[in-house]
């Protein structure tokens, strides 16, 4: 049987004589990653090329897709045009652009579960591009994208193949360098919403409780602005966009 990590996505080529009668876990070689196989009606894993095709990166919503494309097409051009004034005005061959921080629409990986629906309309009506994903895989390959840098998971995402723990997993794993882009929510019912000393002990970058989800825009606002007056001058220096 061939399976394929979700996480880093080998291929792992195992012993069917080995394999046991009912849905089992195995750990990646590669990074560690806890992989939940699921087997068919035969009792078979899903072939390598199953797997492909059922790991699709994450759909985007539809809602405000259109608002979205026409926003962030206007960011771009007035960056544009404001770079070239800039460069006339001083005499400059190199155009240099300015920030956009407050402006740039960002983009947001849904991997929730019954809140799912409900969070993505509003962050859609926020202006938010929002991305919903089914599985740890769909996840995984949005991810691999490189232009999502906001994630919000919740413990009830794809609980039969462990969403959540996947996805906490997947951040433990990062390079310092990799984590400081991308900045994790945990949307939950027992937790304090901006607690930043629990959510420092389980690095992740916020927390918020799923009573304060009438609130979330608001929160997330104020929380990657914070996030970004952090690590503004580090951005500079390495040439790196704001959140």
């Amino acid at each position: 049987m061939i399976i394929r990590c979700d996480n880093c996505s080998v291929s792992l080529q195992l012993d069917e004589s080995k394999i046991p009668s009912g849905n089992f876990s195995v750990r990646c070689p590669r990074c560690q990653n806890l992989l939940r196989v699921q087997k068919d009606a035969s009792g078979k894993g899903l072939s390598t090329v199953e797997q492909l095709a059922a790991s699709k990166p994450a759909a985007p919503t539809a809602d405000g897709a259109q608002d979205f494309a026409a926003k962030e097409s206007e960011i771009q051009i007035n960056s544009a045009l404001r770079s070239l004034l800039t460069a006339l005005q001083s005499e400059k061959g190199v155009l240099e652009s300015e920030g956009d921080d407050e402006e740039r629409p960002r983009r947001v990986l849904l991997c929730l579960g019954q809140k799912s629906d409900e969070t993505a309309r509003m962050l859609a009506k926020a202006g938010y591009k929002v991305y919903v994903a089914q599985t740890p895989a769909q996840a995984n390959e949005r991810l691999r994208e490189g232009k999502t840098e906001i994630v919000i998971f919740s413990p009830d995402f794809a609980a039969d193949m462990g969403g959540a723990a996947v996805i906490q997993q997947k951040a433990n794993s990062m390079y310092s360098s990799e984590r400081r882009r991308l900045f994790l929510i945990s949307l939950e019912e027992g937790g304090t919403t901006m607690n930043a000393h629990d959510a420092f002990i389980r690095n992740l970058n916020l927390i918020v409780n799923t009573n304060d989800l009438p609130q979330l825009p608001l929160i997330l606002n104020r929380a990657v602005g914070d996030y970004n007056d952090l690590y503004n001058y580090y951005n500079k220096a390495s040439g790196l966009a704001p959140i």
